[in-house]
């Protein structure tokens, strides 16, 4: 086995909580009705809240965590991405031009819309604009890239940059892969401060956050509105949203059936030589890999640590096993790290989709957004204005997302136990590619 990279004090707590720590809120009795409830108090149901309060309704958001926010919305990696899990050439290629660039355009969207809101609402939160490199894991994926950076350059005017092999130290500090994409439209930040914004701003509206109170039934009255049942009593609405993404449970049986709940984790060194971190990330960009199991690196806010994301450690119970896994993951492929200590690691559940695409829709009268796969960031904010917006009657609330079904598959019920399955067969998928990469490079 191999040594731990724990440092001293290894903690199992994100490491956003040690300057957003959780917050506590009074407990406030459940009111008799509401214009609208929210289930979830993560960036789906706060997005929602603050746009719907602002227009004048009385909203109450249900928690069933101690603390608002308690879920992916304070244990994300903070990236401000403007693509899709699925990117627009592969879209292309399975359903046409058209509705690839009218999802892609979502993510776009959701992107410029966070970056407004933080601005319009003075949230600090670290907000950095650096952009993203993309590294090719083989030729062909060098190649798949240069054609992402034409479509996305043509449909969207995003000018992506490709950078080859030669030049890659440029940007990621190894010869490992084989060139990459620059994608500018794409930001970092500190999600516990964003969350903690968007709370302040939520609480200034008027929201009511009733937390420890977990949803137990949303039934349709004869009359069009909901009556909600929870832990705490129950409460009428004339109208509600689902937004509980990868923490959907059972409760909610033909949600749970299309969710893919992932519990993944995220792992940060201890401060750093400001050298290394310069070596590793010499551009001081977001980085992420192209292999079906990749790897992201990101520098810390503190501009003192970088934060490790991979496919590891997903089937393991303790954090400290995790972070040993998912440094020498990233240690694999960017060997300058090899000797680093993990001060933190953490886990949070993503919501996954069977189309990897996000749902936004309505369901027997109630509203949902969820199944982000992975840019529950700035996705999740979107979706969750543009619910509110739907609900206030506003045209604007129409999606490129929409009028798709929800798909989910035979015989499951929410219980993913395909995934080891799945992710064994991506590393086999990537070493092969790997193999083939560097036959072809000799």
């Amino acid at each position: 086995m191999p040594a731990s990279a724990a440092a001293p004090g290894f903690k199992t707590t994100p490491f956003w909580q040690d300057t957003a720590p959780p917050r506590e809120l009074p407990d406030i009795p459940l009111p008799k009705d509401a214009d609208v409830v929210i289930v979830g108090s993560g960036y789906t149901g706060l997005s929602a809240a603050l746009t719907l309060a602002r227009a004048g309704k009385r909203v109450h958001v249900l928690e069933a965590d101690k603390y608002p926010g308690a879920g992916a919305s304070t244990r994300n990696a903070g990236f401000v991405g403007s693509q899709l899990w699925s990117k627009f050439k592969p879209l292309a290629e399975k359903l046409g031009v058209e509705k690839a660039a009218a999802y892609t355009s979502e993510a776009v969207n959701a992107h410029k819309y966070v970056v407004s809101l933080i601005e319009r609402e003075q949230i600090s939160c670290h907000y950095v604009h650096n952009g993203r490199f993309i590294a090719a894991h083989s030729p062909n994926s060098y190649a798949s890239l240069t054609k992402e950076a034409e479509l996305l350059r043509k449909h969207f005017g995003i000018a992506c940059e490709m950078v080859p092999r030669a030049w890659q130290r440029q940007e990621i500090g190894t010869d490992f892969f084989h060139g990459g994409m620059i994608h500018p439209l794409t930001g970092s930040l500190h999600p516990g401060l964003y969350y903690a914004g968007l709370l302040d701003r939520v609480l200034a509206a008027g929201v009511t956050i009733h937390t420890k109170t977990k949803a137990l039934s949303i039934d349709r009255t004869s009359n069009g509105a909901f009556t909600v049942g929870t832990s705490r009593g129950t409460l009428s609405a004339d109208r509600v949203i689902l937004g509980t993404n990868g923490y959907t449970d059972h409760t909610f049986p033909w949600f749970k059936r299309r969710i893919i709940t992932i519990h993944t984790a995220i792992a940060v060194t201890e401060p750093l030589d400001p050298a290394l971190i310069r070596e590793v990330l010499p551009s001081g960009r977001t980085f992420i890999d192209t292999r079906m199991n990749p790897v992201s690196i990101r520098p810390m806010p503190d501009g003192r640590r970088l934060q490790f994301t991979a496919a590891r450690g997903l089937f393991v119970s303790d954090n400290e096993t995790k972070a040993t896994e998912i440094r020498n993951a990233a240690a694999f492929a960017v060997p300058a790290v090899k000797d680093v200590r993990i001060s933190h690691c953490w886990t949070g559940q993503m919501g996954f989709t069977f189309d990897k695409l996000p749902h936004i829709g309505e369901r027997n009268g109630v509203l949902y957004a969820m199944g982000y796969c992975g840019t529950g960031l700035p996705m999740s904010t979107w979706l969750g204005h543009k619910l509110a917006l739907r609900i206030l009657g506003d045209k604007n609330g129409a999606t490129g997302l929409d009028g798709r079904a929800f798909p989910t598959r035979p015989f499951y019920t929410g219980n993913p136990w395909f995934l080891p399955l799945i992710v064994q067969w991506y590393g086999h998928k990537d070493r092969r590619d790997l193999k083939r990469a560097r036959k072809a490079s000799s």
